[in-house]
């Protein structure tokens, strides 16, 4: 007999999928009994979680939900009072733009909060960018470190490169990173340059998407290797 969990008053972390189409693919069937029996939603973005809910089950009824937005812009004495609904016995459940709330994710803000009110955090099983990369890379598995966007400034982007190159040196731990889509393609030409040969690179594009594809190569071969990334939800890691 499948397990049919219900839904407690507690804050409960949903894995949002990476790809557009992919949630029957991704998203276990345990999340989705949980969703159906969630009302108050907080969220990154409305309108993907929207779009994220209809396609879990298309029997869920959007207008009977409530959605609260928590970005990156929400003011800090804002995030307290979403947590309303689950001191009033309701649960709630967080919806990140991608992969997982909280994980270099401005959901983390609403975790910190119901951590100090002792109330129950539930983080759920799904796709997660940084692990699925880290897993299809051949790197180190057991020390790595997530930076998330590197400076865009030259001096410290620089600087970046190098304490990353340190890292791997030194401690043998992965480095892994983000760059906003439409700058992937500048971001590898630059790594090219500016990294040593010998030093791998990690390009893992549209994970668990249809064009997923997650290519380790040296430094060297990525400064003549043809590609075009532009645009495409992508992880970059270095390692040696």
């Amino acid at each position: 007999m499948s397990e049919s969990p219900a839904a407690e008053a507690a804050v409960y972390l949903f894995p949002v999928p990476l790809s557009d189409g992919t949630a029957g693919r991704v998203i276990p069937t345990y999340n989705v009994e949980l969703i159906k029996q969630i009302r108050h939603f907080v969220v990154e973005n409305v309108r993907s979680a929207r779009r994220f809910l209809r396609s879990v089950d298309r029997d869920i009824v959007i207008d009977d939900l409530s959605f609260t937005e928590l970005s990156e812009h929400t003011p800090a004495a804002d995030v307290a009072a979403m947590l309303a609904p689950v001191e009033q016995g309701q649960p709630i459940g967080v919806l990140s733009e991608a992969g997982c709330p909280a994980v270099a994710d401005p959901g983390s803000d609403l975790v910190a909060e119901a951590q100090r009110r002792g109330i129950k955090v539930v983080p759920l099983v799904g796709p997660s960018s940084i692990l699925m990369s880290l897993m299809g890379s051949g790197f180190n598995g057991q020390s790595f470190a997530f930076h998330g966007y590197l400076p865009i400034e030259a001096k410290a982007r620089t600087a970046a490169f190098r304490d990353m190159e340190r890292n791997i040196r030194n401690h043998r731990q992965t480095q892994i990173f983000i760059e906003t889509p439409y700058r992937n393609n500048r971001l590898i030409a630059e790594m090219s340059e500016k990294l040593p040969r010998d030093l791998l690179l990690c390009v893992a594009s549209d994970i668990s998407g249809a064009r997923e594809s997650i290519i380790t190569l040296p430094v060297a071969k990525w400064r003549s290797k043809n590609y075009d990334y532009s645009k495409i939800p992508t992880i970059f890691l270095l390692f040696s």
